[in-house]
């Protein structure tokens, strides 16, 4: 039984398709390993969101054909969006034997035994249809606690930026009665938790349900699990969503809202089809809905032309709407892009580097500023297991999505507990057992 070897990097979505694909090939008599010094076949679940991500995923090339070499048979791959984009310049390297693009994993079991005979290949042909929903993942989460569901694939935005509608295409909504059975085998095989995952989960349609109707038939279905959703554009998550999530306990009080930029001139640029004040009536919508619930963010710094005043303008957006947490990046020119072919990559990098620390520093107080709100409050936690820096800790988060730690030897993963936050810092809630 030849043994694969997968090694995923970027969003949640790669790891539901890396979950994909192991089920792909155990079905064709393939076994999973984490070893990678006894694989017969080694695999890249790649990302091409920032050009940092694949210059990682570079280096790891190398390693692999190291394997390749040294052990005559082995086979190796690059799978997902950077196999989409740069397509036959991997084959042509000559240190990959296999190119899959995130639409072709059905085919992954011939495209391997091609390859084992000395025929490399290259399958990164995009589908309007694929969605893998009638397939049983693999789960990888070791704890059995937390599962992902993919919704939909693909994104129809094409904000000027982005490189995900070229390598993932066209957006398709999986049948709901797939889903629905999905998180109904996630709470019989014991999982408290399942995140539902889209590009844009609130674009999510078929037939006649949409996101707000899918998520209240998940969340009736499981009563017994918490359920999370990402990621939300700003411009598509609708009154009926929010309105789900308030009426349903089961649903996690927390909303990932991307940004992008806090200047209308910025938005407009980057193709996100709303405004500053759009953005800011969404988020006064949420809290007058559910006051508990977090709000975290993705930001760019220094994209195309931005000035000192558009950088304000984000840094005032920060301000005024209290992030919890947030993902901060500086802008990175991604082949192909509309801002590829249209806009210079023109903010000095220098300037890019002192946008995003004083992003972070504003973030940083918002962060902590947030958790100390939480110090005397009383939280339900899903337990994750030891803490990384204590093993006579336990780690879990709440419903807002923070990490909660606290000293604990009866619990273990898995378990639902209340804590009450004694103190914090910046990134953690710290903790005691109630009662």
């Amino acid at each position: 039984m030849k043994k694969v070897y997968i090694e995923t990097y970027g969003c949640q979505m790669n790891v539901a398709d890396t979950e994909v694909v192991f089920s792909i090939l155990g079905e064709a008599g393939y076994a999973r390993t984490e070893d990678i010094a006894q694989a017969d076949v080694i695999l890249a679940n790649t990302c091409s969101v920032r050009d940092n991500a694949e210059q990682r995923i570079r280096g790891r090339i190398e390693q692999f054909n190291f394997h390749r070499k040294s052990r005559p048979g082995v086979v190796t791959g690059i799978l997902g969006c950077m196999a989409e984009r740069l397509k036959d310049s991997l084959l042509e390297s000559g240190k990959v034997d296999v190119v899959a693009g995130p639409d072709a994993y059905r085919h992954l079991p011939g495209l391997l035994a091609a390859a084992s005979q000395g025929h490399p290949q290259i399958d990164v042909l995009l589908s309007r249809e694929e969605t893998y929903g009638d397939i049983a993942p693999v789960r990888v989460d070791k704890n059995g606690v937390s599962a992902f569901i993919s919704i939909m694939r693909g994104c129809n935005n094409v904000c000027s930026y982005c490189v995900v509608p070229y390598t993932r295409g066209a957006e398709r909504s999986r049948d709901p009665r797939s889903i629905l059975r999905e998180a109904c085998d996630c709470a019989a095989r014991g999982y408290k938790e399942v995140t539902l995952l889209g590009q844009n989960v609130d674009s999510y349609r078929y037939e006649d349900v949409d996101f707000a109707r899918l998520l209240s038939l998940v969340a009736e279905a499981v009563p017994g699990l918490r359920i999370r959703f990402s990621t939300s554009n700003p411009q598509d998550i609708s009154d009926a969503v929010l309105e789900t999530m308030a009426s349903h306990a089961n649903i996690c009080r927390h909303i990932h809202l991307p940004v992008q930029s806090g200047s209308d001139r910025m938005l407009e640029k980057m193709r996100r089809r709303y405004t500053r004040a759009g953005y800011l009536e969404r988020v006064a919508k949420i809290r007058s809905l559910m006051s508990d619930c977090a709000i975290t963010t993705d930001v760019i710094a220094g994209f195309c032309s931005e000035t000192e005043e558009d950088h304000r303008d984000t840094l005032s957006l920060f301000e005024q709407v209290g992030f919890d947490a947030a993902f901060m990046f500086q802008y990175s020119e991604r082949p192909g892009t509309l801002a590829a072919r249209k806009y210079p990559d023109d903010v000095p990098a220098e300037a890019k580097n002192r946008r995003l620390e004083e992003i972070i520093a504003v973030q940083n107080r918002l962060s902590l500023e947030s958790n100390r709100r939480d110090i005397g409050r009383t939280f339900r936690v899903l337990v994750e297991g030891p803490s990384k820096r204590n093993p006579a800790e336990l780690c879990g988060r709440n419903s807002q999505n923070k990490m909660c730690v606290w000293p604990d030897s009866v619990h273990r993963a898995g378990d639902f507990v209340e804590v009450i936050v004694l103190d914090c810092t910046q990134a953690t809630l710290l903790c005691r057992l109630a009662g």
